[in-house]
């Protein structure tokens, strides 16, 4: 349902035109609006002068295309038009060509100085990208081909010195695009529009070109790095480490696919990992921390001691870890602040099940996502662990896609989170029961290649939804689809 607010300035932006000149008639409250209805009907001419006189020092995608009050429509969740992003981005090229005399005439324009745009949070992952629209890199794309141009042409009026505006943006880099942004963020220092990175993510991006990035990034912007695929190992980890230890408000650490070469008794790697643990010790901000996929087996005491504040955001995924290391993290200081956790690809069948089920209870309290994809969890463990699991009562996402649960231990779990009241969504495997012929116990290779029998798994999906219209828990979703975007990023929990 929109407002009848909504409506009416649905109705204004339909002649652009005329709806231009009465905008400095308008009411500044009315201009968030106004932006967000001309953004999602992608009237563009209404949208550039929107923000050529744009009224506030700020002008936040992240604040004006969520939902609100007038219309619940979230253009966060869509990838966004091209057409309404080039209409931005011509908006504020016009608005830093302005002359001063020019701006002066329109009561709106320059009253308010636009120090920042704030292009972050645009869908990336997850979503099929459609015709008309941008993703996140090519969103970037076009803000970094201005900030070159402007950098290369100057101003396009004799005697106007532009106000700077700082443009907030993610950025996603490889080898392709590399030189590409690492030209945008050069020129950008001495650009009227400034380039100022939130997230980094870099993937197969060579060491020597990734420290080179890092050095051009303002360290008061940054809140995430986040590195994959990118074959480091220790040695070069711990040459890229410092600088990104420089960043002294960097909430968000994610070194994916790191070489789990700790573990070679050598005198260089043990020195590079206590050089890396040295490094870690300067963070003050940190707050999330993913090492998926490398070899942490008994050294996650020395990983986690070394940081300065407790992790709220924990990802150990494929990092074989022992007994041991679960033990630690439960007596942490750690467990009592996370709320999110993902320990895929352990196996916590055996000798790990106890201290496991010793972190959950530590994390109950403050647990909100729960990732436990390919852990060899069986009806025996699963059943063992509800009883810990439940006290987690403010959990919202439960993961257990590729254990090898049957229907009754799916049901139990159903019938047992109950009285999780905040629970919305739990990926769970495909049970064995759909499966034929199945060695015992299943591989999770086995459970994820293997087909299955689609009329079972069909009365299974139908028995569980069922249990939950039962239950009162409609709203639940339970799915076997890994692939959407279910799984909650740290920053939005």
């Amino acid at each position: 349902m929109h407002t009848l607010v909504f409506l009416s300035t649905r109705q204004v932006l339909q002649c652009q035109p005329a709806a231009c000149q009465a905008l400095p008639l308008l009411p500044r409250e009315l201009f968030p609006l106004l932006f967000k209805v001309a953004f999602m009907d992608k009237k563009t001419v209404v949208l550039r002068e929107l923000v050529h006189t744009w009224p506030f020092p700020l002008l936040s995608f992240q604040q004006l295309l969520q939902e609100c009050t007038h219309c619940s429509r979230a253009l966060l969740q869509e990838r966004p038009s091209t057409e309404s992003m080039q209409a931005v981005i011509l908006g504020l090229t016009a608005r830093l060509h302005t002359p001063e005399a020019e701006a002066g005439i329109q009561p709106l324009c320059r009253k308010h100085t636009l120090w920042v745009l704030d292009m972050t949070g645009l869908l990336d992952d997850g979503v099929e990208q459609g015709p008309g629209t941008m993703s996140m890199w090519d969103c970037t794309a076009a803000v970094a081909r201005t900030c070159i141009a402007q950098h290369q042409g100057g101003s396009a009026e004799p005697g106007l010195t532009p106000v700077p505006v700082e443009v907030r943006v993610d950025l996603r880099v490889n080898r392709a695009s590399y030189a590409f942004l690492r030209e945008a963020l050069r020129s950008s220092v001495d650009s009227p529009l400034r380039l100022c990175c939130r997230d980094l993510r870099a993937e197969d991006l060579p060491m020597r070109n990734t420290v080179a990035l890092l050095q051009l990034l303002d360290a008061g912007c940054l809140r995430r790095v986040d590195l994959r695929f990118n074959n480091l190992g220790l040695r070069g980890l711990s040459v890229i480490i410092p600088h990104v230890a420089r960043f002294q408000h960097l909430a968000s650490l994610r070194l994916h696919y790191v070489h789990g070469d700790s573990r070679q008794p050598s005198v260089d790697g043990e020195d590079n990992f206590r050089y890396f643990l040295a490094q870690m010790g300067r963070f003050t901000c940190l707050r999330e921390l993913s090492m998926g996929s490398s070899l942490l087996s008994g050294r996650l005491d020395q990983l986690l001691s070394t940081l300065q504040s407790p992790l709220e955001s924990l990802e150990l995924a494929f990092c074989a870890l022992l007994p041991e290391d679960l033990r630690f993290l439960a007596r942490s200081s750690h467990a009592a602040h996370l709320k999110k956790l993902d320990l895929s690809g352990n196996d916590l069948s055996g000798s790990q099940l106890s201290p496991f089920q010793c972190l959950l209870q530590a994390a109950a309290a403050t647990l909100l996502h729960l990732e436990l994809t390919e852990c060899q969890l069986a009806d025996a463990q699963l059943l063992a662990t509800l009883p810990t699991l439940t006290r987690c009562a403010s959990l919202r996402y439960l993961g257990l896609y590729g254990n090898p649960l049957s229907m009754a231990g799916l049901k139990e779990l159903l019938r047992d989170s109950v009285v999780q009241a905040e629970l919305r969504t739990v990926v769970h495997p495909f049970p064995v029961d759909c499966y034929e012929g199945l060695p015992w116990p299943p591989p999770a290779s086995v459970l994820l290649e293997a087909s299955i029998n689609e009329e079972k798994f069909a009365r299974v999906e139908v028995e569980l939804h069922q249990l939950l219209l039962a239950s009162g828990r409609a709203h639940v979703l339970w799915t076997t689809d890994i692939y959407g975007r279910l799984a909650a990023d740290y920053f939005s929990l």
